[in-house]
């Protein structure tokens, strides 16, 4: 429970942190990069000591891996472009709206029962009611965009499932998501270093600073999230849909509150949702 409480946590941190970021003119992209690389140096810096030399030997982790760190840059990127055209509404729910493909391929072989399926239903019910808000998404969007975001995320997800569960046999998961982050730093290194020679953007100091700040709770939010999945004692597909649920959660809690976000009745009827969906889903795996 205390890996599933901090995945929550993490994750949560990072939206405010990216709520932030416009206020103090923050170039989103370039504390993304330099995020990645301080995830990296922390999971290197907390848990290098569990490297062993025999994983060196074993290429399924390294080719995962690889995998992860594009999808991290590459579909980061695309939500940047597709908050831009489409509005950060739609967006949103289109990635988060991936669970319910994460948990379908994930809990493949597990029991469903009515509680899990009632769950699950209205998490996704809650998650949608929550995050979309129809007065920002007035733009036909682009349904492509969307589409890549809801198989990519959820794909990111089934990945990381199953890195967990089959591949992680020499490596420590703490060392898997650093090795990825970093990987996925180095691809956005490239990409930033392609747009300063061409002059489009600007290196500054605070960008470098807000991307240290954002990488401490990035790489905890995957590690833990990583160790949810075989420490909980839980299905995977109710771990994943708790930390999602829980995450949208808090994150609205917070918008309310710190932000001053509208508590509508679409998003209070969305929370009541997530709440007894969350409660569902515990009390599925009690039986």
């Amino acid at each position: 429970m205390i890996a599933l409480c901090g995945s929550i946590v993490f994750s949560s941190l990072i939206f405010i942190l990216f709520k932030l970021f416009p206020k103090f003119g923050i170039d989103t992209f370039q504390a993304i990069v330099f995020n990645y690389f301080t995830a990296f140096i922390c999971g290197f810096a907390f848990y290098g000591h569990l490297w062993s030399d025999i994983a060196l030997s074993d290429s399924g982790w390294m080719y995962a891996a690889l995998l992860c760190g594009i999808l991290f840059i590459s579909l980061f990127i695309l939500m940047g472009k597709s908050s831009q055209i489409n509005g950060v509404a739609i967006t949103s729910v289109a990635v988060k709206m991936s669970m319910a493909v994460s948990a379908i391929f994930i809990g493949f072989g597990e029991s469903f029962g009515v509680l899990k399926i009632t769950g699950i239903v209205l998490a996704v019910v809650g998650v949608v009611l929550v995050s979309f808000d129809r007065s920002t998404s007035k733009k036909k969007p682009i349904v492509w965009m969307l589409l890549v975001l809801f198989f990519g995320s959820g794909l990111l997800d089934f990945l990381l499932n199953f890195v967990q569960k089959e591949l992680l046999i020499n490596l420590d998961p703490a060392l898997f998501s650093a090795i990825s982050f970093g990987l996925a730093g180095l691809f956005g290194i490239i990409i930033l270093l392609g747009r300063l020679v061409k002059k489009k953007i600007c290196l500054l100091g605070k960008n470098i600073f807000a991307g240290i700040c954002l990488g401490v709770p990035n790489f905890f939010s995957i590690y833990l999230l990583i160790t949810a999945y075989s420490s909980t004692g839980w299905s995977d597909s109710t771990v994943l849909a708790v930390v999602n649920v829980s995450i949208v959660i808090t994150s609205a809690i917070l918008g309310f509150l710190a932000f001053k976000e509208n508590l509508s009745k679409q998003k209070l009827l969305g929370l009541v949702c997530s709440v007894i969906a969350i409660g569902l889903l515990y009390a599925a795996n009690l039986r």
